[in-house]
C-alpha cells in the first residue's frame, strides 16, 4: 500500500528554495543585552519602589486575583462572600468564582469514547482487536495492543506501542478502541511500506540519508542538525550504526508527525513560526517524554 497521498505532507510556509525553518533576514528587533540584566533563575525579584506595579508572577503561573475595592469605613467581605450592591448592608450573597480558563489542548487523561469499527474494515482486523479485549469491554490497553500487533509479525516495544495509542487517540489514558484500532492498523502497513522501499539494502535498518528520504515522502523537511540528533536518538546502538530499525523508525515518525501536527495548530499562517503559551507547550512536549 502507498504512504500517505499526495498533497498530504507537510513542508508548508517554507518559501520556494528554502528549508521548513531556515532562518530568516535580519536579527531580532531589540537585540540580546538591551534592558536590565536577568535575574538567576528562581531568585527572588528586585525590591520595587513605593507604588510601583507588583513583580511578576511565576513563569507559566496564573496571575493573582484580583478584589473590589471596599468603600470607605465597611469591613471587607468575609471569605468567600461578597457584599450586596453599593456595601448598602443588602446582604451577603455566594462569591462566584469564574472558571478556570480552558488550556489550549484538552486533558491528556481525557476519556476515550466509545467507538466502532468503520464501515468495510477488514474481517482480520476485527478479529485481531477482539481477540485482544478479552474482558468484551471495547477497549484495549497497550500490552494487549503489543500483543495484538506481535501477531502480525509487527513487534513493537512498549515505549513505541505509547506513542502509537497517544499518536490515534490524543490522550495517554493508554487504551484504545475499535475506530482508533482500526486507523493505528491501515497506517502502519503503510509506514512498513514505506520503510521497505527505503531500505534499499534490505538491511532491516535505514541510515540517515534514508531517514531524510522517508521523511520527505511522509511530507517533513529536517534540517540536518534536526537529523542528525533523530539518527543519534533512535538508533538502538547509540548512535554507532547512524542507522534506524523499523520499530524504531515508527518510533521516529510518530515523533517527527505529531509535534509537527502540534506546531501546525499554532501556525496558523503557515510560516514556521508560532507562539506558545508556557501551559500549551509543555502539553505538547511532554506526552512524547514520557511516553
Amino acid at each position: 500500500m502507498a504512504g500517505y497521498p499526495p498533497g498530504s505532507g507537510y513542508p508548508y510556509g517554507a518559501r520556494q528554495g528554502q528549508p521548513y525553518g531556515a532562518p530568516h533576514y535580519g536579527a531580532p528587533p531589540n537585540p540580546y543585552g538591551t534592558g536590565s540584566p536577568p535575574q538567576p533563575y528562581g531568585a527572588a525579584p528586585p525590591p520595587q519602589p513605593y507604588g510601583a506595579a507588583p513583580p511578576p508572577q511565576p513563569y507559566g503561573a496564573a496571575p493573582p486575583p484580583s478584589a473590589p475595592y471596599a468603600p470607605a469605613g465597611e469591613k471587607p467581605p468575609k471569605e468567600g462572600k461578597v457584599q450586596g450592591a453599593h456595601g448598602s448592608g443588602g446582604g451577603y450573597h455566594q462569591y462566584q468564582t469564574p472558571p478556570p480558563l480552558a488550556g489550549a489542548y484538552g486533558s491528556p487523561f481525557a476519556a476515550l469514547v466509545p467507538s466502532a469499527f468503520p464501515p468495510g474494515t477488514d474481517p482480520n482486523v476485527v478479529a485481531c482487536f477482539q481477540a485482544a479485549d478479552r474482558d468484551g469491554s471495547g477497549f484495549i490497553d497497550d500490552k494487549e495492543l503489543q500483543q495484538a500487533l506481535s501477531s502480525y509479525n509487527q513487534s513493537f516495544s512498549i515505549r513505541t506501542v505509547h506513542l502509537l495509542m497517544y499518536h490515534f487517540t490524543n490522550s495517554n489514558v493508554r487504551k484504545i478502541g475499535p475506530k482508533e484500532f482500526s486507523s493505528l492498523f491501515y497506517s502502519l502497513q503503510n509506514w512498513r511500506a514505506i520503510f521497505e522501499r527505503f531500505d534499499r539494502d534490505h538491511s532491516g535498518k535505514v541510515d540517515s540519508s534514508e531517514l531524510r528520504e522517508a521523511l520527505l515522502s511522509l511530507g517533513f523537511s529536517v534540517s540536518p542538525v534536526v537529523l542528525d540528533l533523530l539518527v543519534s536518538k533512535f538508533d538502538k546502538s547509540g548512535g554507532k550504526n547512524k542507522a534506524i530499525e523499523y520499530d524504531n523508525f515508527i518510533e521516529c515518525c510518530l515523533t517527527v508527525k505529531g509535534l509537527t501536527e502540534k506546531f501546525k495548530e499554532k501556525d496558523t499562517a503557515y510560516m514556521g513560526s508560532a507562539t506558545f503559551t508556557y501551559e500549551s507547550f509543555m502539553l505538547t512536549v511532554l506526552p512524547f517524554l514520557i511516553a
